[in-house]
C-alpha cells in the first residue's frame, strides 16, 4: 500500500500556496449567491484549472454548506484522461493529499468496492490524474471531516458504474460527486447549443451522454441511473464555458454544475 497520494496539479491546476488557495477557495463560494435549497445527495461539477472552472463549480459547492458537520464520507468519481484503465480505478494509497491538507481514503469502502469486478486497483490512473484532484480543496472547505472513495472511470458502462454508486450510496453521511467537463473546443456559440443540449438530458435524466458531449459522460450516466431509480431531482446550476470565464471564444471547455436532491433526505 502507498502512503499519500501527492499532489500533482498544485501550482499548475490551482496555487499550490496553501494560504492563496484557501483565500481563492472562499473567494469562489462568497461569489455564489446564497440561496436556500434542499442541500444535495449529489453533484456534478467541473474540473478545469480554476481561473476558468472553479466559478462555475463554486454554484455545486455552495449548496454543500448545510452538510458541513453532516457529510463524513465522499464517493468521487472522474474520467481518466493520462492513464486507461479497464472498468473503475481505485487507490492502493490510505490519504490524497492537496496543499490544504490530507484526505483519509475509507479504505474500507475500497475494500467493498474491490467485491465487484470491474473495480481494479490502479494508482498510475490516479498519480497525474486532475479530475479528481482538483474537487479535494473544494470539499476541503465546505465539509469539517470526511474520507473519500476515488474512482477514476474509464472503459466502463453506465450500468457498471452505477452499481458502483449504489453499493456505496450510504445514508446522509454519504456524498456522490461526478467530475466531468461538457464540450471540448468547439467555438463559443456552438459550444453553448451544444452543451445547453447536454444539460436539457442530464435535467432529464438520460443517461445516454457521449464523451462528444462531456469527457466524464460514463460516470454521469451511472449517476443518472441511480438518481433516477432512487428518485432524485436534478438542477442545473450554473452553465457556462471558458469562453465566459478565463478564455478566449474560438476555442472552448462548457462547464455545468448540478445538484441531485432527494425528498426524505436518503
Amino acid at each position: 500500500m502507498h502512503d499519500v497520494r501527492p499532489a500533482a496539479v498544485a501550482g499548475m491546476f490551482y496555487p499550490g500556496a496553501p494560504e492563496r488557495l484557501a483565500r481563492d477557495v472562499r473567494d469562489y463560494l462568497a461569489a455564489v449567491a446564497p440561496r436556500e435549497a434542499r442541500p444535495p445527495k449529489a453533484v456534478i461539477v467541473p474540473h478545469a484549472g480554476y481561473v476558468y472552472s472553479a466559478p462555475v463549480a463554486a454554484f455545486a459547492y455552495a449548496r454543500l454548506a448545510p452538510l458541513r458537520d453532516t457529510v463524513s464520507r465522499v464517493v468521487l468519481l472522474g474520467p481518466t484522461h493520462r492513464v486507461p484503465v479497464r472498468g473503475l480505478a481505485t487507490t492502493s494509497a490510505s490519504a490524497f493529499a492537496t496543499p490544504l491538507g490530507k484526505v483519509t481514503i475509507d479504505r474500507a469502502a475500497v475494500e467493498r468496492a474491490l467485491t465487484l469486478p470491474q473495480v481494479v486497483i490502479k494508482d498510475a490512473s490516479h498519480a497525474a490524474e486532475h479530475a479528481l484532484e482538483v474537487q479535494l480543496p473544494f470539499l476541503q472547505t465546505v465539509l469539517r471531516e470526511f474520507s473519500l472513495v476515488p474512482f477514476a472511470v474509464g472503459d466502463a458502462t453506465a450500468r457498471e458504474v452505477a452499481d458502483v454508486v449504489d453499493l456505496l450510496w450510504g445514508g446522509a453521511e454519504t456524498l456522490i460527486v461526478v467530475s466531468s467537463d461538457l464540450s471540448h473546443y468547439h467555438g463559443y456559440d456552438a459550444a453553448r447549443r451544444l452543451d445547453s443540449a447536454t444539460a436539457d438530458s442530464i435535467l432529464a435524466m438520460t443517461p445516454t451522454l457521449d464523451h462528444d458531449q462531456a469527457c466524464g459522460a460514463t460516470p454521469i450516466n451511472g449517476l443518472l441511473m441511480c438518481a433516477q431509480a432512487r428518485g432524485l431531482s436534478p438542477a442545473l446550476l450554473d452553465l457556462r464555458n471558458s469562453g465566459d470565464t478565463a478564455g478566449d471564444r474560438s476555442r472552448v471547455v462548457g462547464y455545468a454544475s448540478f445538484a441531485f436532491t432527494s425528498h426524505d433526505g436518503a
